[in-house]
């Protein structure tokens, strides 16, 4: 996949890890532009099939995404009435759940603010990795008269509950780093020169493992938004579908291979599996 044309995002791509750096001074607000932008991508990355791991960052060392413009908002038409059914029609709402159920791992390296639209987006993604006195999240949009319309009142009680997503939503309170990694937000709040290093030896793990089963294990854990009944029932099947492969047949006998199911092995098994796919 090329991912060519973009002016506000900038794209690098190393095997199966793909790392956008937003862009677009003076503090990456979500303007029509960036959006038109992060949609294409969004588009582009789900139909890559070489690509595992999606690495979202900022360039500017103090926002990562402000929130949507404002200026954009106050455009937006207001007739005829709202419906539901034109509101079904949400692109936004398409945008993110693209990014939280495609084949891919997306993870958001937050350095710094991020607010409004952005949050929501980031609430999609599978990880979320913030600093410590640096990283704030902050949901504006009830003290400008609305409320988030990108996911974020479904979203945000799901990760840190209904009456702390009340709590930020309602009282468009700064939610710091560690706060948020308390709560569920963040999945680590981590030193400033150690967010780098950490996001990117974890995207190289990921992706060093078989693709198959990072990319049923993901759609397994989907499954657990539904009812428990069907969700155990998409995993046993995926399960039976993963031992059937080649990739999972050679790592299992691998493991074994290299002391697994001995003790010694076992209690460092987080280094050995990061072996199995070496030599």
């Amino acid at each position: 996949m090329a991912y060519e044309d973009y002016r506000l995002i900038r794209i690098e791509v190393d095997g199966p890890i793909v790392t956008a750096t937003v862009d677009a001074p003076p503090i990456n607000v979500i303007t029509l532009a960036l959006y038109g932008e992060l949609l294409k991508l969004s588009q582009e990355l789900a139909a890559d099939p070489d690509a595992l791991v999606f690495v979202l960052k900022s360039a500017d060392p103090d926002f990562f995404l402000a929130h949507f413009d404002v200026a954009a908002i106050l455009d937006f038409p207001t007739e005829p009435e709202p419906t539901r059914e034109a509101a079904a029609n949400n692109a936004y709402h398409a945008m993110c759940e693209r990014f939280r159920t495609m084949d891919k791992v997306t993870i958001a390296q937050i350095e710094g603010r991020l607010g409004g639209g952005g949050s929501e987006l980031c609430m999609s993604f599978d990880m979320r990795f913030g600093v410590i006195g640096k990283t704030i999240v902050n949901q504006m949009e009830v003290p400008l008269g609305i409320l988030p319309g990108g996911s974020g009142t479904q979203n945000l009680p799901r990760l840190i509950g209904r009456n702390r997503a009340i709590e930020v939503i309602l009282g468009g309170v700064d939610l710091d780093a560690v706060t948020a990694e308390r709560w569920g937000y963040l999945n680590r709040a981590l030193p400033s020169e150690e967010i780098g290093p950490f996001v990117s030896d974890l995207a190289k793990r990921i992706a060093s493992f078989p693709i198959e089963a990072v990319r049923l294990a993901k759609q397994a854990i989907n499954g657990a938004d539904g009812p428990l009944a069907e969700g155990l029932a998409q995993e046993s099947y995926l399960f039976q579908k993963l031992t059937r492969t080649p990739h999972a047949r050679r790592n299992m006998q691998r493991f074994l291979e290299l002391g697994g199911q001995t003790r010694e092995a076992e209690l460092k098994v987080a280094e050995l599996s990061g072996k199995l796919t070496q030599g």
